[in-house]
């Protein structure tokens, strides 16, 4: 295709969409679901971690920390909640329509439901490295100074 007197390549062949295209609720938000379970695991980590340094360094003695347990409870409680909201979305996510495992076509919808399992297993590690870090606050005992 010649314009303006220069030589263009060919548009690509239009992409011909299917039923499962059109019914998917397909949109960029699903890669942000993906990586979800990760960031709530890596806020909790900071957000404990960084709590438990400011309080042990103001804290007027060691065995004042009582208040601080509970904080770190709740933000392990609230990341486990959040965690597995996202992971049961995943679920369903993965579960949806018919498919067979694998989900390795190249339709919408196994692309729907790759990316709901793969969402789910990173929930499910997500959760495991929650559960993994809020060891510490089982384990430590107080304040050290």
């Amino acid at each position: 295709m010649t314009i303006n007197g220069r030589q263009h390549p060919p548009h690509p062949p239009r992409r011909h969409t299917s039923a499962e295209d059109r019914v998917l609720p397909e949109r960029r938000a699903s890669l942000w679901k993906l990586v979800a379970g990760p960031a709530t695991w890596a806020l909790h980590f900071l957000a404990g971690y960084v709590t438990a340094a400011i309080w042990c360094a103001k804290a007027p003695w060691a065995a004042d920390t009582g208040k601080l347990h509970a904080l770190l409870w709740g933000y392990t409680a609230v990341a486990l909640a959040v965690i597995a909201l996202f992971g049961w979305s995943a679920l369903r996510q993965h579960l949806w329509g018919e498919a067979a495992l694998p989900h390795d076509d190249a339709s919408a919808g196994d692309r729907h439901r790759f990316l709901g399992f793969a969402t789910f297993l990173l929930c499910g590690l997500s959760f495991v490295a929650v559960l993994y870090s809020a060891l510490a606050i089982a384990i430590v005992g107080g304040c050290t100074g």
